[in-house]
């Protein structure tokens, strides 16, 4: 049997386009940011139970909202950060100055752990990345605590993580900033696009300066009277405080997420069910299946097997091929990010990293979409069980 068992499926909708439709012929309507960016912006928010968010064109420029505030907040070091993610969890960092420091994860939640932080943790961090791999929640009290103590930015990146929770809160409201990507295929999509979250006044105003040129006039009216006091040789609507990016977003995409979201919930509960029964299924002798289910709201189906054995591994690889199941080798984002080529001529330190190298050369993942049957679950793990019999 073929399944034909995507990566990504088609997650848009009748409902969707709809409101796509509805929106483009009600006229006189502004198609670039506007009420519509705002109120997407407000809901998504209160979803995640934060006190601001900022719609940009994709989680990627999220990505470098958060090192550029944390630049301005920090100046320049070390930063702690997962090799388990995606390249843009990396490349603004360097982009930017920082020194990215690689530290190895825990295979029961594929994030960085906070023992191996504080063995990485010198005099020159400024702060640490934590990625929800996967869609694990990665937080634990203790670490928040020692980032505070230690005065370390912390950013999470919830690019894979929509609706995952610790202690019945969502991931997303525990760093100083975090982000989320709305790309085609993710818990929820907008096409392309991604947003910025804090609890923080003064970073939601940088975030808003950066998403947009630096413009002031983007802030706070009390950041913009600051600068028309301080500058006042300056026009106020073109008064530039950061060197900013032009990341904004449409309100097209914003009408999507709004849609979209009325579906997250089932969207993620479905993930979870289909994550369950996935490691419940699989022959936990051969694939890692002990993994933390509190919380989490699974992005992709990891499989990962437990010892290192190249050749079943090409098995593996070849029966998902013979079955029409698409996957990714390497678990997330390419893997061990520390081996990429882009790195080569950057500076960058790496502790052990033995469980992120493992799963980059025994480890991948298979989509994970609400459409998924426990039948079509069932059958692939029941003929990767015989695989490595």
């Amino acid at each position: 049997m073929n399944f034909n068992w995507q990566l990504i499926n088609d997650s848009i909708t009748d409902s969707d386009r709809k409101a796509l439709t509805d929106f483009i012929n009600t006229p006189n309507q502004r198609f670039t940011q506007g009420l519509k960016v705002r109120e997407f912006e407000e809901e998504w928010s209160k979803y995640i139970g934060c006190s601001h968010s900022v719609f940009v064109n994709s989680g990627a420029s999220a990505n470098y909202i958060m090192a550029s505030i944390m630049k301005e907040e920090k100046g320049l070091g070390e930063v702690i950060v997962s090799p388990l993610g995606w390249v843009s969890d990396v490349a603004p960092l360097v982009n930017l100055g920082f020194t990215p420091v690689f530290v190895d994860i825990s295979m029961e939640n594929m994030s960085i752990t906070l023992e191996n932080i504080k063995k990485a943790v010198t005099d020159k961090t400024v702060g640490v990345s934590l990625v929800h791999v996967l869609g694990f929640n990665a937080i634990t009290d203790e670490m928040t605590e020692f980032c505070w103590d230690n005065d370390l930015f912390l950013i999470e990146d919830c690019c894979e993580a929509h609706g995952a929770t610790y202690k019945g809160d969502r991931v997303g409201v525990f760093g100083d900033v975090s982000n989320f990507s709305f790309y085609f295929g993710h818990h929820i999509t907008t096409i392309e696009g991604g947003m910025v979250c804090t609890n923080d006044e003064k970073l939601y105003d940088q975030a808003k300066l950066f998403r947009s040129h630096g413009m002031t006039r983007e802030a706070s009216n009390e950041l913009q009277d600051f600068y028309k006091l301080t500058k006042p040789d300056l026009n106020p609507l073109f008064t530039f405080a950061v060197p900013g990016y032009n990341v904004r977003n449409q309100e097209l995409n914003a009408v999507l997420g709004l849609e979209q979201l009325k579906r997250l919930q089932y969207n993620c509960d479905k993930r979870r069910d289909n994550f369950a029964r996935w490691v419940e299924m699989l022959d936990g002798k051969h694939f890692y299946t002990d993994f933390y289910q509190n919380g989490n709201s699974n992005f992709a189906l990891p499989l990962i097997l437990r010892k290192k054995d190249l050749e079943l591994f090409e098995k593996c690889c070849i029966l998902l091929e013979e079955q029409k199941v698409e996957f990714r080798v390497g678990t997330a984002g390419g893997g061990n990010q520390a081996r990429q080529p882009y790195l080569e001529k950057y500076d960058f330190r790496t502790e052990d990293l033995s469980n992120v190298d493992h799963v980059h050369d025994f480890g991948l993942y298979i989509g994970n979409h609400p459409e998924l049957t426990p039948y079509q679950i069932d059958t692939i793990c029941l003929k990767l069980n015989e695989e490595v019999k």
